[in-house]
């Protein structure tokens, strides 16, 4: 029986339902608790902490807590293609992979660009350098492909069972603090170092927040009003259970590309970014002669058939603005995972971090 086989109902409204953020309040579990009774889902507050402790524990989750948006926090990223020979693809694997400012790479279907990778620095400029390093070790060209517009980034997976349109919001729940967003683009130190403290999860007790505060010398107030404005201001796009998609069968990974006459992607990315089985799209750069493609599209799916009937929508929706040709898109399905680390949030804040 598979992981996702085993999980009962109320497993299955949890993670469902609290994709969508969590309460930022002394107490979370409680309102969060009233907000899954308020949904035919009976059980506590303790019920539900243990509920998530296993699911953490058993890797049904990712982890939970903040998802922090790296962009907002400090530094950039970029995706990255470049063809491997099948001949050398292990050896330049091991090349690329070597770059610390390398966080993943999959190896995609595609006749030529059969490696991508993202490039994840503190200082915009270093992107450039690795790459010269990665084609003087390697020989072989990079094409890099920086975002130029953002539509969606919504990595949600829901599954059958209750409340499977995940639509519960708990982050305005209780007694939370009343925050206005700031207008800095910097981030101080107190910040940096909340943020290296909460990026691979919260404690997984009653009072995660004031468990946080008291590992960084903060009081509770302080943690419960920069986690919420850093919610409202972008730099945190939810709090919640992240899972773990491969354990919940979310085994297809399509990355569907499209050549969008360039006045259409102004309408077409909103449209596209609204279907709910989309969890990334952007806008990036063509390469003339080797990449035709500006618009990119992520899918994700329990299976092959589910997957393409997903794409096949996409695709429908594509045509409702332009008479999409043949050769105007493409689907390069991940074969396999070459690398997949953490972005370096530390490194990514140092040159966004103010001075005392």
């Amino acid at each position: 029986m598979s992981t996702v086989e085993q999980l009962d109902r109320t497993d299955r409204a949890i993670i469902n339902a609290f994709q969508g953020g969590f309460p930022v309040v002394e107490h979370p579990f409680e309102p969060a608790a009233t907000a899954l009774q308020n949904r035919s889902i009976d059980l506590t507050a303790d019920e539900l902490l243990s509920r998530i402790k296993t699911l953490d524990d058993e890797g049904v989750l990712t982890r939970f807590g903040a998802l922090v948006n790296a962009e907002e926090i400090g530094g950039t990223a970029t995706l990255v293609a470049m063809h491997a020979p099948e001949d050398r693809f292990d050896e330049i694997t091991e090349q690329v992979n070597a770059h610390r400012e390398v966080a993943h790479n999959y190896e995609r279907e595609h006749p030529h660009l059969n490696m991508w990778f993202v490039v994840s620095v503190a200082d915009s400029d270093r992107v450039e350098q690795v790459l010269d390093a990665i084609e003087s070790e390697t020989g072989q060209q990079t094409y890099n492909m920086p975002k130029q517009r953002e539509f969606r980034v919504e990595a949600k997976f829901f599954l059958d069972g209750p409340i499977n349109d995940g639509d519960i919001d708990c982050s305005g729940l209780g007694p939370g603090p009343d925050v206005t967003p700031s207008d800095r683009t910097t981030i101080t130190p107190d910040e940096r170092e909340l943020v290296l403290t909460i990026q691979d999860g919260f404690p997984l007790t009653p009072t995660p927040y004031l468990d946080i505060a008291e590992s960084i010398g903060q009081s509770r107030e302080w943690v419960l009003e920069t986690i919420a404005r850093f919610d409202r201001e972008g730099k945190i796009r939810r709090v919640g259970v992240i899972p773990n998609h491969y354990a919940l069968g979310y085994t297809e990974n399509g990355m569907t590309v499209w050549n969008v006459p360039d006045e259409l992607v102004s309408e077409v990315g909103p449209a596209i970014a609204s279907l709910g089985y989309v969890t990334h799209c952007y806008q990036r750069p063509r390469h003339e002669g080797v990449w035709p493609y500006n618009f990119f599209a992520m899918t994700h799916g329990r299976s092959e058939s589910e997957s393409q009937a997903r794409i096949e929508r996409v695709h429908e929706r594509m045509g409702e603005f332009w008479d999409v040709g043949d050769a105007d898109w493409d689907t390069l399905f991940s074969t396999q995972v070459l690398k997949k680390t953490g972005i370096r949030l530390d490194e990514r804040m140092e040159t966004n971090t103010q001075t005392p």
